[in-house]
């Protein structure tokens, strides 16, 4: 997944790009409003992360200048400004979701991907197919051909995580902040074993999840190795 950063605090920046790369995101980044316009006309980005107050051009005219070039970007907003009607404008001008200052970077990530589950879907906007299974994002239900898979809600979520960022390396960190938040942590070993409940109630169905362990680093999914 391809984010571009623009923010003008350089100590902020630089723990914000180097906190996502750590979780296998790509980071271009920017200080300044008006580079960062270019960068975000010009690249392919799936996610804009943005702050307000920037040098040279500000970021709610940065935002409605995207909008008004129909550039689809989901876009998180950063601001020190906290008052409902500043969350408003910025929603209003375009943004996905608004974020105030200060805040966590788990916060942060969980906005991410919750982003992400609403803009990595296939054309009828609910589903993802993938090797003879279908994920229905808005049912929470997983699919094998015609056959329902009854899954818990954390073997669920882990399916979710996972297919989302297919050919991502996913670690059992960023699962246990997917399945439980920033307050709580689930083990290496306890998403294992959902993985493996999970596994076995598919292959009762006759098929296999295409979920794949990358040793000392997490796990990817794909269809085939």
């Amino acid at each position: 997944m391809n984010l571009l950063l623009i923010e003008d605090s350089v100590s902020l920046r630089r723990s914000l790009k180097v906190g996502l790369e750590n979780l296998g995101y790509t980071v271009d980044d920017t200080g300044d409003g008006s580079d960062g316009l270019s960068m975000a006309l010009l690249g392919d980005y799936d996610l804009l992360i943005l702050d307000i107050m920037l040098p040279s051009l500000d970021g709610l005219t940065l935002l409605k200048t995207l909008r008004k070039q129909n550039k689809d970007i989901r876009v998180i907003l950063l601001s020190a400004k906290v008052q409902p009607d500043d969350r408003v404008l910025g929603l209003l001008s375009g943004a996905d979701d608004y974020l105030t200052k200060p805040f966590s970077f788990d916060e942060l990530h969980a906005r991410l991907l919750c982003l992400m589950r609403r803009g990595s879907l296939t054309a009828n906007e609910d589903i993802i197919e993938l090797a003879n299974l279908s994920l229905n994002l808005q049912l929470k239900t997983l699919m094998a051909a015609n056959i329902s898979i009854d899954l818990t809600p954390n073997e669920y979520k882990i399916i979710e995580c996972l297919f989302i960022n297919q050919n991502k390396v996913i670690t059992a960190d960023k699962l246990s902040t997917y399945l439980s938040g920033q307050y709580d942590a689930v083990s290496k070993n306890a998403i294992e074993a959902h993985l493996s409940s999970a596994r076995k109630k598919v292959r009762a169905a006759g098929y296999e999840l295409p979920i794949h362990t990358k040793r000392g680093f997490g796990y990817v999914v794909k269809p085939t190795l």
